[in-house]
């Protein structure tokens, strides 16, 4: 089982702006680290997590 992701990607809707978040893919889920401090290390989730947060952020969950 990896954890060190192989790649990683930062949201095209992030434009220019430097507080976002990069993904990267692990063999079993998904990794996120803070694309300003990318030495600091990345957090990991299986599938299941992954989704049902990409879930809740589409549901609009996070809105203030």
């Amino acid at each position: 089982m990896t954890k060190q992701p192989t790649s990683w990607r930062k949201s095209s809707r992030s434009g220019q702006n430097t507080a976002c978040v990069e993904v990267g893919r692990i063999d079993d889920g998904t990794a996120v680290r803070d694309s300003k401090n990318r030495t600091a290390g990345h957090l990991t989730t299986d599938h299941a997590q992954w989704s049902a947060f990409i879930t809740a952020i589409k549901d609009g969950r996070f809105e203030h």
